[in-house]
């Protein structure tokens, strides 16, 4: 179907946005690009990429929008970014919040590196503001949507933008939807005076002509028999007639889910015309149902699934220990291999601004994973806030030690933050008992601002692999059941229901077998990291019951622990 002619209320947008390095002309680059999927009204699959540029940031745009020149010296080419920015646009309408700006950014972006830009049709939330919203008095993006009762957390990221342009498309969208039926008839109405546009006149109320005309009537897919699927968490695999997997799915509630790809306000896949049967697999928790359906996916690799990057806000603080000099770093993901994973965190500024506070209070390097060779100090070590290996001479076991004793505050038993502000608190005490009062004043300031950024970071502030323990993932309808979930090195080691104490007490002393609780870091296999991730900011997003097994409890607390006591 023609994108323009296809009805609005069956249209799926993609709500983009992009961050620059703030320079004009040929000079811009693209430096962070996010996109999320709206159908139905409804916010769906998140997209977000930094993207490698050619010049370097200056100062004032590193902070305004928080990217830092190291983040984008890891991020991926622009043209492996636009590459999937684009295959998520096929058959979408954009829409942006000054969308004449990013499509400008992106078209240019895309003729840089040579990749045809597609050019699709695209709504402004600008100019829908300016039609259905006269009375906002600001329509930059954060007031416009404070306006209309959205509320706004963070700013001047590419996610979190558009995020909230998509949260203000869809509060205005029924107002659109009132004076347009398709995608072309919208566009005209937010032309300069597309209000007097000719649009084709609404159908009267009570008419007998039969409904929608036949042109526009919507069919609904056929769907395979789904009778036998239960409305339970877990996952269903669509499979074609050869019985090869389709695509992979998890929910809540199952059959309620697998229906709606096959409901006549659905937008059609390319897999559900050739779906057959549907088989599932029950979990009794929304995290059951999530960590099965990674596996599977992994395991089957479905056409149908496009896994879309950095679904949630979370990132993480650690430190690979490959690398000669390691440094602290932030991520999005746990770094895979040897490693110290702190996390996850909500607040990517907080955190990038906590790791350069570890830094400096431990003479850690500042720069990148590549080691610079320089004849003189970089400027953090002129100020005496880096050890200076670049410099060719300085003892690794002496920057081993100061890294250890950085890493010591999260390897514990205590939280991470506030055995920082003891090691702080220590110095100043230290530098006041020697008399070295400007240095105890300014380690103060220091803490202050610790305090500050810890109180902005919402997570758990301690390495993954120190804290093995017992989850409790509740069903969402029945509170008397659900999973129970053996988390150590910040891995699954095990999960499922339980039959029985002695059920319990063995996967629990299986779970810990060859765990040491003296081990500075641990091991991630490089497959495992995308699980890690997706149980850790599930635990960190819902906070459930959870139990330590360091020390291992007894066979009674852990059976009090099942029963939800």
């Amino acid at each position: 179907m023609d994108l323009l002619a296809q009805p609005l209320r069956t249209a799926e947008f993609l709500a983009v946005d992009t961050e620059t390095n703030g320079l004009a002309g040929d000079r811009c680059e693209l430096t962070e690009v996010a996109a999320v999927l709206v159908g139905g009204g409804e916010l769906h699959d998140r997209f977000s990429s930094l993207c490698a540029v050619r010049a370097p940031l200056s100062r004032g745009i590193q902070r305004f929008t928080g990217i830092t020149q190291s983040m984008l010296d890891e991020a991926p080419e622009a043209e492996v970014v636009l590459a999937d920015l684009i295959a998520q646009l096929e058959g979408r309408v954009l829409v942006a919040h000054n969308a004449a700006f990013d499509r400008r950014v992106l078209a240019q972006a895309c003729e840089r590196v040579g990749i045809p830009w597609p050019d699709p049709p695209a709504i402004c939330t600008l100019a829908l503001a300016r039609r259905f919203a006269p009375l906002a008095r600001q329509r930059r993006l954060v007031p416009l949507a404070e306006s209309l009762g959205i509320e706004v957390e963070t700013r001047h990221r590419a996610l979190a933008d558009a995020e909230t342009c998509a949260r203000v498309f869809c509060a205005l969208l029924p107002k659109l939807a009132a004076h347009a039926t398709t995608v072309g008839e919208a566009i005209a109405v937010l032309r300069p005076g597309g209000a007097r546009s000719s649009a084709p006149r609404r159908r009267r109320a009570g008419a007998t002509d039969g409904g929608r005309p036949a042109a526009r009537r919507r069919r609904a897919t056929p769907r395979p028999d789904l009778s036998d699927v239960p409305d339970e968490p877990g996952v269903y695999i669509f499979r074609n007639a050869e019985g090869q997997p389709l695509y992979v799915g998890k929910s809540v509630a199952l059959r309620t889910r697998a229906r709606a790809h096959f409901a006549p306000s659905s937008a059609p896949s390319a897999w559900t015309g050739q779906a057959a049967v549907v088989d599932y697999r029950e979990a009794a928790s929304e995290l059951g149902a999530l960590v099965l359906e990674n596996r599977l996916i992994k395991r089957l690799a479905p056409p149908g699934n496009a896994r879309l990057k950095h679904q949630d806000r979370y990132v993480y603080l650690r430190c690979r220990l490959d690398i000669a000099f390691p440094v602290l770093e932030v991520a999005a993901a746990p770094a895979h291999g040897h490693a110290v994973n702190v996390g996850p965190l909500r607040g990517r500024a907080a955190a990038t601004e906590l790791v350069e506070q570890l830094s400096s209070i431990f003479g850690l390097r500042h720069c990148g994973r590549a080691l610079p060779r320089r004849d003189w100090p970089s400027a953090y070590g002129q100020m005496g806030r880096c050890l200076s290996p670049c410099l060719r001479d300085l003892d690794p076991n002496l920057y081993r030690r100061r890294l250890d004793a950085a890493l010591a505050l999260f390897t514990g038993g205590r939280d991470g933050g506030t055995a920082l502000l003891d090691h702080v608190d220590a110095e100043i005490r230290a530098a006041a008992a020697a008399q070295r009062y400007e240095r105890a004043a300014g380690l103060r300031r220091r803490r202050a601002r610790l305090e500050q950024l810890l109180a902005r970071l919402d997570g758990a502030l301690a390495a993954t692999h120190a804290r093995p323990r017992l989850v409790r993932a509740p069903h969402p309808r029945d509170p008397a059941r659900g999973d129970l979930f053996w988390i150590v090195d910040g891995r699954v080691a095990d999960w499922g229901p339980v039959e029985g104490a002695g059920d319990l007490e063995a996967r629990t002393r299986a779970a810990l077998r060859g765990w040491d609780p003296d081990r500075p870091a641990t091991h991630i296999p490089a497959d495992e990291v995308d699980e890690v991730r997706i149980v850790a900011a599930w635990v960190a997003a819902n906070d459930p019951p959870a139990l330590s097994l360091q020390p291992r409890p007894g066979a009674a607390r852990l059976a009090a622990f099942a029963a939800g006591a």
